[in-house]
């Protein structure tokens, strides 16, 4: 398990298309918030910058190009699978893999930014997987939805490989590349916890103020059924 999450082995292993189905999956197949995304372009972006395996070196622009092509089209598909499934997906057990807070937390993040969603989740894991299926399921305009999504793409899937191409240049971050990694997740995971937290402490703060609320009586009940 270890390797199949490891973006340094699965670009190794399975080069330009393990990317392509990798950035696919992760962004509208239910199951591929478990994949790797940032960590995963972050790597890829610096993988151009040395060589990769036996004489394999990634190109930039090939890299971003499959990224972002990827992304798009992976979030489309995540559109239409969350259109055609619409309620039933909020109805879906817990499983597993699936649980019902990541269809919640990607809701939440669209009550509190509509539309703009799109272009935000992509830089948040497991929220980055949902949103367009949420976006399906909630009907939101088609139009509004690709304009959104391409701006999402291009900025997600150019802006992280490029971000390694040329971090990958500086000595002391070529050598710590695992560092580097460990640092884009902990950042990355960063706007999960916070929303998580957040979400909580409102739910406690809801649950303190019905308690303080006055509770009907016996008598109030009969009073309003009298006459």
């Amino acid at each position: 398990m270890g390797d199949f999450l490891n973006p340094e082995h699965l670009l190794e292993t399975f080069g330009y298309i393990g990317l392509f189905l990798i950035v696919f999956a992760e962004s509208g197949l239910l199951i591929g918030f478990v994949l790797p995304g940032d960590t995963l372009l972050f790597t890829a972006g610096f993988f151009t910058t040395r060589t990769v395996g036996t004489d394999t070196r990634f190109n930039i622009v090939a890299v971003c190009v499959i990224c972002v092509v990827a992304a798009v089209t992976g979030d489309q598909f995540g559109y239409v699978f969350g259109r055609k499934t619409g309620p039933a997906l909020f109805r879906r057990p817990n499983s597993r893999i699936f649980k019902q807070k990541y269809i919640a937390t990607s809701q939440q993040f669209f009550d509190d930014h509509g539309a703009k969603t799109i272009v935000l989740a992509r830089f948040v894991p497991v929220v980055r997987t949902f949103a367009p299926i949420v976006a399906g399921a909630g009907r939101m305009h088609y139009a509004t939805f690709v304009r959104y999504n391409i701006i999402g793409g291009l900025l997600w899937g150019a802006g992280l490989p490029v971000a390694g191409h040329y971090l990958g240049k500086v000595e002391f971050i070529a050598k710590r590349l695992e560092l580097m990694v460990l640092i884009l997740v902990v950042l990355t995971m960063g706007p999960v916890l916070f929303e998580f937290l957040r979400h909580r402490s409102k739910a406690k703060k809801a649950q303190a103020q019905a308690a303080l609320l006055p509770q009907p009586t016996p008598a109030d009940d009969d009073d309003t059924f009298a006459g």
